[in-house]
């Protein structure tokens, strides 16, 4: 090939979320010679990554977001750049339904391949009622997009189940959610930088990564930390990420005068060092269709506590995941914890090489490769 196969990834908005950020790391590594990623993205404002997509030579296509009052504007310039860029023979949807749009029109421009990835399993009893409203016309355009969609993509088997149905279940692709395993492995002499940077030294260190938004549950994680508090007076918490609801928890946190425990980092550039600090990673959330952020806290050695019949078993890549009820009390979570207080760690990577981004990306090189020669 003279030149390399384009895909065009379908987003909101090129942030530091958990699609995003596994999408990235598959950018870094694929052969750029063979494949390269574009970006349509439904924002104006620019997103966290999108220098480093138009570095490696990615370009970012801006559209209007997908709201009722934009529909028809939406289709229309739907139609206009499908127009303008016959060059397109792969869509690559990580916008679960609301990638059907899209699919329609690129089915009416003779697109062959729409790959369609469930990234999530959304639970609504636990959604605000903004989503509860969006439940029927939601589950009317999963049904129409699964008719467009030529391939099932997906983070785990309960998102794929979910997205896709029973009936195609067996057409769904599991693709992992990989690492760089050379970055999230855990180095003493990083760690103990890190700890003296944020004077962490000699504290229990929790951690927690996601955005603040009901799915991730923070209410209950500030509770089980101050049920830790209670027994561990030198534990500390720290939260990274950012999103609506970073307001609401740091008024709680104020609330129990844990102001001076609890560390609000934002986002992250470089997320791979600050789990060298962690002694556990706490991830109660009320539904998940993956949790990459538990394959890296785990890759680095730390011990993980997530949420039993929430996070998907194939987070589970070592044995340091431990799955709790989330019918229990924040002081049983605390108990459990504590058992693996004292645990150590020593250099070197936890995970075996099966989530190592190198040869996963390798392997996404060759689907697209096969899919574009009309294999597969």
């Amino acid at each position: 090939m003279d030149e390399p196969i384009r895909i065009l990834n379908l987003f909101t908005i090129m942030n530091r979320g958990g699609a995003e950020t596994m999408v990235m790391n598959y950018y870094r590594k694929i052969d750029k010679m063979k494949v390269q990623f574009d970006f349509m993205v439904h924002r104006q404002e620019r997103g966290a990554y999108d220098d480093e997509i138009e570095a490696m030579g990615g370009r970012i296509f801006r559209m209007c977001p997908i709201y009722p009052q934009n529909i028809f504007r939406y289709k229309r310039l739907l139609r206009e750049f499908f127009d303008t860029h016959p060059e397109y023979r792969i869509l690559h949807s990580h916008m679960s339904e609301l990638g059907y749009f899209a699919f329609k029109e690129a089915v009416r421009h003779h697109v062959p391949v729409r790959i369609c990835h469930a990234h999530n399993v959304p639970v609504f009893k636990y959604e605000t009622l903004k989503e509860k409203i969006k439940r029927i016309p939601r589950e009317i355009l999963i049904r129409l997009m699964r008719t467009y969609s030529t391939d099932y993509f997906a983070c785990s088997k309960e998102a794929g189940l979910w997205l896709f149905g029973k009936s195609n279940k067996n057409k769904i692709v599991l693709l992992r959610n990989a690492i760089d395993l050379s970055l999230y492995r855990y180095v003493p002499s990083l760690s103990l930088s890190i700890k003296r940077q944020y004077n962490w030294e000699g504290k229990f260190i929790i951690g927690h990564v996601g955005r603040f938004s009901p799915q991730k549950n923070h209410t209950f994680l500030i509770d089980i930390f101050e049920a830790i508090q209670k027994e561990i007076p030198h534990s500390v918490l720290v939260l990274v990420g950012d999103g609506e609801l970073r307001l609401t928890i740091e008024q709680k946190v104020k609330k129990f005068n844990l102001n001076d425990k609890v560390f609000f980092l934002g986002t992250q550039n470089e997320l791979y060092k600050i789990y060298q600090c962690f002694d556990i990673f706490l991830f109660p959330s009320l539904y998940e269709g993956f949790g990459n952020v538990l394959v890296e806290a785990q890759a680095c050695g730390v011990q993980c506590f997530t949420s039993e019949k929430v996070v998907p078993e194939y987070a589970c890549v070592s044995s340091l995941l431990h799955y709790i009820s989330l019918s229990k009390s924040a002081s049983e979570w605390k108990d459990e914890i504590l058992n693996y207080r004292n645990s150590k760690k020593t250099e070197g990577s936890y995970i075996n090489s099966d989530f190592d981004i190198t040869t996963n990306a390798e392997w996404l090189t060759q689907y697209y490769i096969n899919r574009f020669n009309g294999n597969g």
